[in-house]
């Protein structure tokens, strides 16, 4: 049976902050206001640009671009280093705002919230949801200060409220609804639409379907079995008519850091201190999140442009630092580095919740590393991250900085 085009009154919101950290970067710094501003995960030639201002996009410096191209495109670019507290402080007050209107505020990312309005106060008082858009971008500006632009998209669903939200950047307000949706398909590529890559463009091309137009009038049978082959294709011809089936959350599967060296190195010892501060700031989201680990996967990337993982699984649980960073070590023990490090990562998996626990043998004795663990904890949570470390961490404060993990906020 076909399913409808949703002609319900559309009440999701999509809103994104525009060129969110470089934005943050020029209202608290009003001397680079206007100007092309780059902000680069570290200032030197091979460092990636992970956010840029709009005067820096219009100039070709985006995403992935590094410092020393950015340089050549434009030598006044202005290069800075995320500031991560200050881009989570903006991620807090944005949240404030928007659960001043309805309990339903989803984060997607630290610049980027889902707004449910089907219970919302505002819109049940007889205000227009359009109305609400206008009164949050003047409360964002309000609080986050008046450099600061947002997107606001409104739509039935998750996907045509995203897609409303970049129609007209920056500082746009749009709504797509049953009414207009054909219009606004018929000005679009398939590219422009959230989620479509030029792989899966490629997939819909071999189909004869080039356009969103054709896309929104091709059969779920079609979709299902020829271009997607599988039930992501009708997902597809859901979503593409309004169809809410985007609200599903998943459970975290793991927690991993990773860390690209300055200086490439194959000295063991000082890979181990890399891999113990890595496990201490993994072993630290593992535990504010409340879980525990069972398995180990540890990965290096060589200045040769190869690399090596191994992944194992654990006869106890990974809890603490020590517990991951050991385990780790093991792994990295059995290797013959070919050549220089250039790259560390670890990731622990298999996750259970810590609470209810199963008591050991050897809990509450000298032998137990939970209690020293959660008191380490305290105090850094007290204190500030790594006010008290293992030894072999000792004088590496500017080593493996805090960074903010693009799409996901679980950890703020």
């Amino acid at each position: 049976m076909d399913t409808p085009i949703n002609y319900n009154n559309p009440l999701i919101m999509h809103i994104d902050l525009n060129s969110c950290f470089a934005i943050i970067e020029q209202q608290a710094n009003p001397l680079i206001r206007n100007k092309p501003v780059a902000i680069a995960a570290y200032n030197t030639p091979r460092g990636a640009i992970i956010a840029s201002s709009y005067e820096a996009k219009a100039l070709g410096i985006k995403l992935g671009t590094n410092v020393r191209d950015a340089r050549m495109l434009c030598r006044e670019v202005i290069v800075l280093t995320p500031d991560p507290e200050k881009y989570f402080d903006a991620h807090r007050r944005f949240k404030k705002i928007l659960q001043n209107y309805t309990d339903e505020v989803t984060p997607k990312s630290v610049d980027e919230f889902v707004v449910d309005f089907s219970g919302s106060r505002a819109v049940q008082l007889g205000k227009s949801i359009d109305q609400v858009g206008y009164e949050i971008k003047k409360d964002i500006r309000d609080s986050l200060g008046e450099y600061v632009t947002v997107n606001v998209g409104i739509g039935p669903n998750r996907f045509l409220a995203k897609l409303a939200a970049g129609l007209n950047k920056p500082d746009g307000m749009d709504t797509i609804n049953g009414e207009n949706l054909r219009d606004v398909y018929s000005k679009l590529q398939l590219i422009d639409l959230p989620g479509i890559n030029t792989r899966y463009r490629a997939r819909l091309n071999m189909a004869g379907i080039y356009t969103p137009l054709q896309f929104l009038d091709a059969p779920a049978s079609l979709l299902k079995k020829q271009v997607f082959k599988s039930i992501v294709g009708y997902y597809w011809y859901l979503r593409l008519r309004g169809q809410e089936i985007d609200n599903i959350g998943f459970r975290r599967k793991s927690f991993g850091q990773q860390y690209a060296l300055g200086q490439k190195t194959a000295d063991i010892q000082e890979l181990s201190r890399l891999l113990m501060k890595l496990s201490e700031k993994c072993g630290r989201r593992l535990r504010k999140a409340g879980y525990a680990a069972g398995g180990i996967h540890l990965w290096l990337g060589f200045e040769n442009r190869t690399n090596w993982a191994q992944s194992k699984k654990q006869k106890s649980d990974v809890y603490s630092t020590q517990d991951i960073f050991l385990a780790a070590q093991r792994l990295l023990n059995s290797l013959t580095l070919p050549c220089r490090v250039s790259n560390i990562g670890i990731t622990v998996f298999n996750l259970h919740p810590v609470n209810p626990e199963q008591l050991g043998l050897f809990d509450d004795s000298r032998l137990d590393t939970k209690g020293l663990t959660k008191a380490s904890d305290l105090v850094n949570d007290r204190y500030g991250e790594f006010t008290m470390v293992p030894a072999i961490m000792a004088n590496m404060g500017d080593t493996i900085l805090k960074r903010v993990a693009f799409g996901s906020i679980n950890d703020m």
